[in-house]
């Protein structure tokens, strides 16, 4: 049987390694041709060489998100080798712990570093992406939102709050935007996850992140990766402007 995403066309920022290396994977298992897009070349090759064993078709894009240049030239080059792009996931983020602070400690240029990788590169990644969709008849854009941009549940990171609540008005107004135009934009909120960004979390930390969780588990960077192939795919055709929560429950209390 075909795969959601049989012949269909992606790009996936932050794809070396976490949420994006699961998407990736799970796009190709789905039958997408997957750009694999991250900023360093060695993890975006890996990610590669993994679907291209598995049978799939992926091509190494390697770029800074918040470089508007490079993500254009990323972005051009997923549509010269496909003729087009289909699908869109701005995922790549950043968590700066031991410098992201409260406001009044927070040095401006660890909240500038944060802006520009998550917001400025969300948009970048959307603008180019969705060019992209644009010349292709429509598509899907899926954005990596964070529980952190809906409540004040990190308290100490407020520059990752901020860009990741942004990120959610963003996914919001541009479904508007481009709904007209085939394209359909969603998100979706990962919760406490098992991933690199996460490493830094000890034994008592982890212990009470978990208590905050009504399934009591850490999520699988695969969990989250389900939800975005489903978003990307035309099972949802009719959904957009929705942003969709893989946190175990996180969110519902």
């Amino acid at each position: 049987m075909p795969g959601l995403l049989d012949g269909k066309r992606a790009i996936v920022t932050g794809a070396g390694k976490g949420i994006g290396h699961a998407t990736a994977l799970r796009f190709a298992r789905e039958g997408a041709r997957v750009g694999v897009l991250d900023l360093d070349r060695d993890s975006a090759s890996g990610t590669a060489r993994e679907i291209a064993d598995a049978g799939g078709d992926a091509l190494v894009l390697v770029a800074d998100v918040s470089s508007e240049s490079e993500i254009e030239g990323a972005v051009a080059s997923a549509v010269e080798g496909w003729g087009g792009l289909d699908v869109v996931v701005a995922n790549a983020g950043i968590e700066l712990v031991g410098e992201d602070d409260r406001a009044d400690r927070l040095e401006l240029s660890v909240w500038q570093r944060t802006m520009d990788v998550n917001l400025t590169g969300v948009f970048l990644t959307c603008k180019h992406g969705i060019r992209a969709l644009l010349g292709s008849g429509g598509g899907s854009v899926v954005c990596t939102a964070s529980p952190t941009g809906l409540y004040g549940c990190a308290p100490g990171l407020d520059a990752y709050s901020t860009s990741k609540a942004g990120v959610y008005g963003l996914i919001r107004v541009m479904a508007a935007d481009y709904a007209p135009e085939g394209i359909r934009v969603n998100g979706v909120i990962p919760g406490y996850t098992d991933t690199p960004m996460n490493s830094w979390v000890d034994p008592e930390q982890h212990e009470a992140l978990l208590a905050t969780i009504p399934l009591r588990r850490q999520g699988l960077p695969e969990e989250v990766a389900s939800v975005v192939a489903f978003l990307a795919s035309d099972e949802t055709r009719y959904v957009t402007g929705a942003v969709w929560a893989a946190d175990g429950g996180m969110t519902a209390i």
